[in-house]
């Protein structure tokens, strides 16, 4: 979940612009050639520029018609969203896996922690390939692996094959939670991009969500197996809607294109884009993607305690999938498809979450103006605070209303907060990482990624045994603790991140 959303926001994918410009030696032999104008060029650019080409208005993914935007984005959230379910799907087929497939519950609860663990590991690989071969390349082949790789986890010869597979398909799904954003930023300008990545935002959150609801009702009525028969009819259409409905919106790789097309019609190999420039191996590229967010958690404390804190959080969601069980069929008797709709309060407290979104943009219009249009990184950490407060007070409530003679909807609304909560501290975590630590922001995220998906997938191993030996009310008020200790972050962040960042190998100094 990710990280997601590491490409998502304008700022990182002007910093991959930049690390394709030519090189200053580069530019000094431009300098010195002797060459004339091309009409494909933009207008402005000056003689050492006269072979490098410019998308028109008419390339420009921006300019594409408003509908048209917004259907990709569309496509591209729910797809975002299916990946997210098939994580948590899961969920209630552990007893299923463990009577059909000859083991036992801890082994089958695995087949939610590998598919999350590779979540967290996919975008150290598709990051890269997706800054060299574009964006919808990659969605194409790794919702297609995500797909043909579902048919042995839908059919399972034995656990072994089961689990293995599950890895790979959330290994070959996670483009959706890295490289997707960045196409919502490729498609509107900064101005306007706030509710559109909103749409994207959430659907990470509410897959999660989404997941124990629908296979609650299937593993209830029919066999397990037909989570990961619909899991397949839904990949398939969204396999087939990306390949119609979304094009290439990653302006590199356009313009790469446009030259290769140039240079083939006129027989003029002068004409050059920024990625013609790249002088960097796809390889290193991958290493650099794999190294750099290990050294930031290692070097960088800052860094390090944000990602912590989202890293709990996503924990406690996953562990839910497990609790809630514990705690609405022990306590209020409920059935398998009840204890799944026992999640719409996370769910809920979510989509609050999103619907704030309006009054987020305005408190940032002031900001912005405040000072001069260009804020410093810690005042993005406001809605962060907010959450920070939100998810221990759902927790607390949820922690000590799960007695038996407590009506059953009290917990699913003390829910809520927890769900909003969720939502505004990922979403101030992850828009610091990315403008405080700029010059690496897709390694900040990637960081953030593969912490939080460690703690995602560990989170679910112990939480039975947590909850026969804590009970319901003090297991929860543990996380609820856990998660209070976290809470004052922003708000020491917001005094003192400067002096901090002033301080810092990675981060922005200004």
């Amino acid at each position: 979940m990710d990280s997601k959303i590491s490409e998502s926001l304008p700022a990182n994918a002007e910093k991959q612009r930049q690390q394709t410009l030519p090189s200053d030696v580069e530019k000094q032999q431009l300098r010195g050639a002797d060459v004339e104008k091309a009409p494909s060029v933009h207008p402005s650019a000056k003689t050492i520029d006269a072979f490098r080409v410019e998308l028109d208005a008419s390339e420009d993914p921006k300019q594409l018609p408003t509908l048209r935007k917004w259907a990709i984005v569309i496509v591209i959230s729910v797809s975002a969203l299916c990946t997210a379910f098939a994580s948590s799907c899961a969920s209630f087929t552990e007893d299923g896996i463990a009577r059909d497939l000859h083991t036992v519950r801890e082994v089958a609860i695995l087949s939610i922690s590998l598919f999350v663990e590779g979540l967290g590991m996919g975008p150290l690989v598709t990051g890269p390939l997706s800054e060299l071969y574009g964006r919808n390349i990659i969605y194409r082949v790794s919702y297609f692996l995500f797909f043909v790789f579902t048919w042995p986890v839908a059919f399972p010869p034995n656990i072994a094959t089961f689990l293995v597979f599950r890895f790979i398909t959330g290994f070959c799904s996670s483009a959706f939670l890295s490289v997707a954003g960045g196409s919502v930023s490729d498609l509107f300008e900064n101005r306007k991009v706030a509710s559109p990545m909103a749409i994207y935002t959430i659907s990470p959150f509410l897959g999660p969500i989404l997941g124990p609801l629908v296979s609650g009702f299937i593993c209830q009525n029919v066999d397990w197996r037909w989570v990961y028969r619909v899991l397949l009819i839904w990949q398939f259409a969204m396999l087939s809607l990306l390949i119609l409905i979304v094009p290439e919106t990653y302006e590199p790789v356009l313009l790469k294109r446009k030259a290769a097309k140039l240079r083939k019609t006129t027989g003029d190999n002068k004409y050059w884009a920024p990625l013609d420039k790249r002088d960097k191996s796809i390889s290193r590229s991958i290493l650099e993607s794999i190294y750099v967010p290990f050294e930031l958690l290692l070097y960088d404390r800052m860094a390090l305690l944000l990602d912590i804190w989202t890293a709990l959080l996503l924990g406690i969601l996953y562990l839910a999938f497990q609790a809630f069980p514990i705690i609405f069929e022990g306590k209020h008797g409920f059935s398998m498809q009840q204890t799944g709709l026992s999640f719409i309060g996370i769910g809920v407290g979510m989509i609050i979450a999103v619907g704030c979104q309006p009054l987020w943009n305005r408190y940032n219009a002031r900001v912005r103006k405040r000072y001069n249009g260009n804020p410093p990184p810690e005042a993005g950490l406001v809605v962060g605070q907010v959450g920070g407060i939100l998810a221990p007070i759902g927790l607390f409530w949820l922690a000590f209303t799960t007695y038996r003679g407590v009506p059953w909807i009290v917990p699913i609304i003390a829910s809520v907060p927890f769900g909003t909560g969720i939502v505004f501290i990922f979403t101030s975590v992850f828009t610091y990482l990315v403008v405080a630590y700029r010059p690496i922001a897709a390694s900040a995220m990637a960081s953030n990624s593969a912490l939080r998906s460690t703690f995602a997938a560990v989170f679910p191993l112990f939480a039975g045994q947590m909850y026969d030996r804590l009970g319901t009310v003090g297991a929860t008020a543990l996380l609820a603790g856990l998660t209070t200790l976290m809470a004052p972050l922003p708000f020491i962040y917001y005094r003192i991140g400067h002096r901090l960042r002033q301080q810092s190998r990675f981060a922005v100094k200004t």
